[in-house]
């Protein structure tokens, strides 16, 4: 493989997930990519650093959201995928509501959110690879969900027939 300046692992496409998690007493929102791996049961993979506050949580509470953003949540993907706060949710202005079956948060004004639980993980150099199953989802139709692809933020056109 090439030792180029170009990271191998932004030329692959990806969903734009902003993650949250909460336990009784903290909660932590982040920018991480997720893959499905499975439609039934509907089962996804996401990777998390071990040294963060949202490794914690998941590993206390066993669960999270995929929040996959929408075209007007690039500003807070960006900043939650690069920017340290104490309280994200005030410091950055997240407007939350409760989810239906677990503690974390639901963000609005994202495309959709998926409600997960970890089944198994496993941990891999400075991460911790998660196989989630979701378990309640919901679904705003009138946004539209954006992608990353080298670098760049981009928003879901017209089906390409």
């Amino acid at each position: 493989m090439s030792n180029g300046k170009i990271k191998v692992s932004h030329i692959m496409p990806c969903s734009v997930n902003l993650l949250t998690v909460a336990s009784k007493m903290e909660r932590e929102a982040m920018t991480a990519g997720a893959m499905f791996i499975s439609e039934d049961p509907p089962l996804f993979v996401v990777s998390i650093q071990k040294d963060i506050l949202t490794h914690r949580l998941i590993e206390e509470t066993g669960q999270m959201v995929l929040n996959i953003a929408s075209t007007g949540q690039v500003k807070l993907a960006k900043r939650l995928g690069h920017e340290k706060a104490a309280d994200k949710f005030k410091e950055f202005g997240i407007d939350t509501e409760n989810a239906a079956n677990v503690s974390a948060p639901v963000i609005k004004g994202s495309f959709a959110s998926i409600e997960c639980k970890v089944i198994t993980s496993f941990p891999v150099a400075r991460f911790t690879v998660y196989i989630v199953e979701a378990i309640g989802y919901t679904r705003n139709t009138d946004l539209t969900p954006i992608v990353w692809d080298m670098d760049r933020y981009y928003s879901l056109g017209e089906e390409i027939k």
